[in-house]
């Protein structure tokens, strides 16, 4: 049998061991779909910040040694995945990364996870907001939610009437920065979760009936699937749907099974929906 050498991804996140986020979801999903993930760890986490106690371990000062390793071995990647950064200087570290890995034009996948529900996390500053703005230039595809979409662009956040125009404006502010694919996540409307896909000369909506609760994780999912869709050359129209029917999928079985909703998503038992 011929084997197809997989393609790489370098996935730049925090790694929780416990959870169900960030790395420790991105590495099984990519592989699951025939790529090899790199990971670069932001930080190390016994367990994702909604558990009461967590041990951190931020990895700010030695990500430029670990980065600076793979330029002096000559290493480099079909595709960047970045997820959360917790920090100014972490989103300088990751643009200068993407900056050297441009003679080898990686699609840059960028997840920038800042805020929901209308508000930005604690962390975040307007310091942040800033250098997310100017990284997010790097970027081919970016999958922020509505909340994060609105923090990028300056632009009011209100909870819902989010129409065809208001969603048209807010991507082609988007796509003003540079991303050439927007996909704006988590938009509500009764009993559906709303993706506005824009790219080309596509513009939609796709609408996925809610399966349960809202759970830690589904957006390093789905940023994975973009991301490994992306370099396997997939349709991102297709690719948005198939990341969101997967993570309804597993939301609805981990309702159902009664997992704890700090518990992330029980992707394990469907990982062969996305092997291609």
């Amino acid at each position: 049998m011929k084997v197809k050498t997989p393609k790489k991804i370098a996935v730049i996140n925090s790694f929780a061991g416990f959870g169900r986020c960030s790395i420790t979801v991105a590495l099984p999903v990519i592989s699951a779909m025939r790529v090899q993930a790199c990971p670069v760890p932001t930080s190390i986490l016994s367990n994702h910040l909604a558990f009461p106690h967590c041990h951190f371990d931020d990895y700010t000062d030695r990500m430029p040694d670990y980065l600076d390793t793979w330029q002096q071995l000559d290493l480099s990647f079909d595709g960047i995945l970045c997820g959360f950064l917790g920090s100014v200087r972490q989103i300088q570290i990751v643009e200068d990364f993407i900056g050297k890995q441009s003679a080898s034009h990686p699609v840059v996948i960028i997840d920038p996870v800042m805020g929901d529900h209308g508000k930005a996390y604690r962390t975040i500053t307007p310091e942040h907001c800033e250098a997310m703005k100017n990284l997010v230039k790097s970027a081919d595809i970016i999958t922020p939610n509505i909340t994060e979409a609105c923090l990028l662009t300056d632009t009011p956040y209100h909870e819902s009437s989010w129409n065809k125009d208001s969603l048209e404006a807010l991507s082609a502010a988007l796509h003003a920065m540079g991303p050439s694919h927007v996909v704006i996540t988590g938009i509500m409307e009764p009993g559906h979760f709303i993706n506005y896909v824009s790219y080309d000369d596509i513009a939609c909506t796709c609408s996925t009936p809610i399966a349960g609760e809202s759970r830690p994780g589904t957006g390093d999912i789905f940023a994975s699937i973009i991301a490994a869709d992306a370099v396997n050359k997939t349709a991102f129209l297709t690719s948005v749907k198939k990341a969101a029917d997967f993570i309804r999928t597993c939301t609805k079985a981990s309702s159902q099974a009664d997992i704890p909703v700090r518990e992330g998503v029980c992707f394990e038992n469907f990982l062969h929906l996305l092997v291609l």
